[in-house]
């Protein structure tokens, strides 16, 4: 071969490939796994066949239990509904204010053809017991199916990162959107109104479909501002322990020091650090934060009931009570989330301290409005 043949090859190889990374760059992006807040996966190209524009749905799997329903599948629901599937956990503030939207589209949709399926997968182990999860599923309202996913079998099988999260599938078994978090849910109705009406097109049915936006009553906003983060109490996550050895399983005996500094967890007393929470040894123990925000919430649980009384910048917390704080106190016991803090006015920085009056409470997480 000639000098001239060889190069004039070269070059024709180099139009094929940059042709093909041309052409890739135009493909869509993939649902899994996601990292927005919120995308409706598609392209522009809408001409183009749903099998070159979505991923095919992924299935339930190894469910540990239902509730509202003896069983149920994805697949069997494809060709016949518009499915919305919800990543939730019950003891997740974020999730418990998405969930007033998903029972209000149940009851708008359902009867047009929308199937709801909450995929509950426990952050925590108590999360994990059916009676706890029935317990939640019978105080927020919901009727949709729910399935357990406690070994996470569903969670991997969309490759999902969060709580709460939501993919809407169409009649032909796409993901054709993705939410991740709280909010969108304006834009999360209309996308199921397109493809119910999809649907009712696709069988031949007559009628319509519900418009309009569905308002909740009670709805909890979340507040604007800087927010103090998530804070774990148990060794696999507690990062922010700022008096104790972070990390480490086992008994700690720890003092108050006089710097409480911004966003680090301070425990007074001995404690036993396990992986998911703190428990208090000591007859008398306390739990000091720094925060910024709005709202105090705590994940916790006892086995007999713990008055704990709540102070806020070394006063009784007085009308920023949260719901769960009768007269300066909260009894804990049942394995959930309790409102500490709810102030109606005010977004600061503030101490809290929590005066822990019998053994044996478990700590597992702040979380912050």
């Amino acid at each position: 071969m000639s000098r001239r043949s060889l190069i004039i090859l070269v070059i024709i190889a180099v139009g094929i490939v940059g042709a093909i990374i041309w052409l890739e760059g135009l493909k869509p992006a993939q649902i899994f796994p996601g990292s927005g807040d919120a995308v409706e996966v598609a392209d522009s190209a809408q001409t183009a066949p749903k099998d070159q524009r979505y991923q095919k749905a992924r299935e339930i799997v190894s469910p540990a239990g239902f509730i509202n329903t003896d069983g149920t599948t994805i697949q069997e629901l494809i060709g016949k509904k518009v499915i919305l599937v919800d990543f939730w956990t019950y003891s997740c503030i974020n999730c418990q204010r998405t969930l007033p939207y998903l029972t209000s589209w149940y009851d708008k949709y359902r009867e047009s053809g929308l199937e709801i399926i909450g995929v509950h997968t426990p952050e925590f182990a108590f999360e994990k017991e059916i009676e706890n999860v029935r317990w939640a599923v019978e105080k927020y309202g919901i009727a949709y199916p729910v399935v357990l996913d406690n070994d996470y079998g569903t969670w991997r099988n969309y490759q999902n990162r969060y709580w709460p999260r939501k993919y809407l599938i169409d009649i032909d078994g796409y993901v054709v959107y993705d939410h991740i978090g709280e909010g969108g849910y304006e834009e999360t109705e209309r996308k199921i109104q397109e493809l119910l009406q999809e649907r009712m097109i696709r069988l031949n049915e007559t009628g319509s479909v519900a418009s309009g936006i569905v308002a909740p009553e009670n709805i909890e906003q979340t507040t604007q501002g800087q927010r103090s983060p998530e804070i774990y109490f148990g060794s696999q996550r507690n990062e922010h322990f700022g008096n104790g050895t972070s990390g480490l399983v086992g008994i700690q005996q720890l003092v108050t020091p006089a710097d409480i500094r911004l966003n680090t967890l301070y425990l007074d007393g001995n404690w036993n650090i396990q992986g998911e929470y703190a428990t208090n040894l000591s007859a008398v123990a306390k739990i000091i934060f720094r925060y910024q925000g709005q709202k105090v919430f705590i994940v916790a649980s006892a086995d007999s009931p713990v008055t704990v009384t709540v102070l806020r910048d070394g006063q009784p917390v007085g009308d920023a009570a949260g719901s769960d704080v009768i007269d300066g106190t909260v009894t804990i016991q049942e394995d959930r989330l309790y409102r500490l803090v709810e102030d109606s006015e005010s977004f600061g920085e503030h101490i809290l301290e929590l005066i822990i009056s019998q053994p044996a409470l478990e700590a597992y997480t702040f979380t912050f409005g």
